[in-house]
């Protein structure tokens, strides 16, 4: 599914590029460990509504979410959970008001892009409110032009990494060529599906995640301020500030 925003920033033509924005630990840093808390309500959900033992838990929340991409996927397929009701219970039970916060840096990279040559994006596996709970508590609701989230309402689920997932997000974007697509994302498995397809991708590995062995896409960068350096030709100042 996608929603669209009424960006200040965007022009109300669609340029013909559009730059794809992963939301969780890319805008903001898994410092945060929201990933570990998301982590931990997962596991408590699969004890309590499968009726596991914590270890039995953890072990089948990793094998679903290896085999899916979502561990959620693989409770509908298996366990006929409501989605609606997982995604109260886990997503928007996090207590992200406690640990993300709005990033200047973050704000004066996304408003130095050139919104006349590139349309932004975000393009998330989280159902619709956790996305834009994520981008309100960052101050970013202004900036990006719409959303394409993965709809726990509507199963089978299509989400990333599958090809369809990349095709519905440009679909909903008002993109038709894989070549004006540009991305990024923390996710290896992500970014090396964008690649595959021909999408220009920029994967994120931060300083304090070991490098993959082999790359997923052609640039890999370790923070987002380097994204001048990956794509200059949508940014107004050519020249990367010195931190």
């Amino acid at each position: 599914m996608g929603e669209e925003f009424t960006s200040t920033n965007g022009a109300k033509e669609a340029p013909k590029q559009v730059f794809f924005f992963d939301i969780d630990n890319c805008l903001y840093p898994k410092s945060a460990k929201v990933h570990d808390l998301m982590a931990e309500l997962i596991d408590r959900y699969f004890v309590e509504h499968l009726s596991l033992p914590w270890e039995e838990a953890v072990r089948l929340h990793h094998e679903y979410y290896q085999t899916y991409g979502l561990a959620i996927e693989g409770l509908v397929r298996h366990h006929q959970i409501d989605p609606l009701e997982y995604n109260s219970k886990v997503d928007d039970a996090l207590p992200l008001e406690s640990v993300i916060k709005p990033d200047q840096e973050l704000k004066d990279l996304l408003a130095d892009i050139d919104r006349s040559k590139v349309k932004l994006w975000l393009f998330t596996n989280a159902y619709v409110t956790h996305g834009k709970r994520v981008i309100k508590l960052l101050e970013l609701e202004d900036v990006f032009d719409g959303i394409t989230y993965c709809d726990y309402a509507s199963t089978p689920f299509v989400c990333k990494p599958q090809t369809e997932a990349f095709v519905r997000a440009m679909k909903q974007a008002g993109v038709e060529k894989m070549e004006d697509c540009f991305f990024i994302d923390d996710s290896y498995i992500n970014c090396k599906k964008a690649n595959e397809i021909g999408w220009h991708c920029a994967h994120l590995v931060e300083e304090s995640v070991p490098e993959p062995r082999t790359p997923a896409s052609k640039y890999q960068i370790r923070h987002l301020r380097e994204l001048r350096d990956v794509f200059p030709q949508f940014f107004k100042s050519k020249q990367q500030e010195k931190q």
